[in-house]
């Protein structure tokens, strides 16, 4: 019997991610088995399963139903924090066991090429005269870092936050199909998402939310900040486990994502995929994570979402 850190997976791994294909966690968990795979570094195989819903909700609701078994495991991210404060979902991380914080990544304003909205000045000028007017398709859920980055862009125009007329989407990529149909004037979404109607010329980026520029595409996209509004707010990624596993198991799985996230080829997907490198594990993740509930809860009421 194998005890203490000598625990390793003894069956195939799932690893589900709460987006469609190609959705913001999708993407990490694609990236992560790759490198997985690449460096041997599990003695199973890695099966990825996509249950797309309520920000995630759906995915974290699967893997509860798994408590005690460190086989599954999920993508996380700030939505199992605002889906409790909003009561779209009754629990949040603490019924899980948060594993490690693999990075973060920002969202970006993006508008069809021939649309009338020029750049962000003007966006903030249509968004006080009438907030309504200006539709909008948001991933991938109300009280997420991109509803909060909108919000306060919103607020710093002048315009009335709850008045926002957004369509929520389970992928950003469904938001941009939304957009390029005409449907919407607006999109909110992760960088990285529009990445290839960006490349094709068919969408432009007017600011994004970060601490500083992101380079690449975005070299000359300003961020919030520089347009004075104080929003840098990201959408982290991490991995989550489920409920009552072992310590020995937590220490496998932490030592596994440290080896993985350190190697030449997932910064490479880093660099290339516009995200932060925010690695994190133990007690410092955890830490991390009452301070984001915090934050956000903060946010949540800024924005009128919760009660004051």
């Amino acid at each position: 019997m194998m005890t203490g850190n000598d625990w390793r997976p003894t069956q195939e791994i799932e690893l589900v991610a709460g987006t469609p294909p190609g959705g913001g966690q999708d993407r990490p968990a694609r990236a992560l088995i790759e490198v997985l795979n690449a460096h041997k570094l599990l003695d199973q195989t890695v099966k990825l399963t996509n249950i797309a819903g309520r920000g995630g909700g759906n995915a974290w609701d699967y893997l509860r139903k798994n408590e005690g078994n460190p086989h599954v495991l999920a993508i996380n991210s700030p939505t199992i924090i605002s889906n409790k404060l909003l009561g779209v979902s009754p629990s949040d991380y603490s019924d899980l066991t948060p594993l490690a914080n693999l990075y973060t990544e920002y969202p970006i304003f993006i508008v069809p090429t021939a649309s009338p909205i020029t750049d962000v000045a003007d966006l903030v000028r249509r968004l006080k005269a009438d907030t309504a007017a200006v539709t909008i398709a948001l991933a991938t859920a109300l009280g997420n870092p991109n509803h909060i980055a909108l919000s306060r862009l919103t607020a710093h125009a002048g315009g009335d936050s709850k008045a926002l007329k957004i369509e929520v989407f389970d992928s950003a990529r469904y938001a941009i199909a939304h957009l390029l149909e005409g449907k919407a004037a607006l999109g909110v979404i992760t960088a990285v998402s529009a990445v290839p109607e960006l490349e094709a010329g068919k969408l432009r980026t007017l600011t994004l939310s970060a601490p500083k520029r992101l380079g690449g595409l975005f070299a000359d996209v300003p961020t919030l900040v520089e347009s004075g509004v104080n929003c840098k707010v990201g959408m982290w990624r991490g991995i989550i486990g489920a409920g009552g596993i072992s310590k020995d198991a937590v220490a496998f799985w932490d030592r596994t994502f440290a080896a993985a996230t350190s190697s030449a080829e997932w910064e490479a997907e880093l660099a290339k995929k516009y995200w932060a490198n925010t690695f994190m594990a133990g007690a410092e993740e955890q830490a991390f994570l009452e301070e984001e509930r915090t934050v956000m809860t903060a946010a949540l009421t800024d924005i009128g979402l919760l009660p004051k």
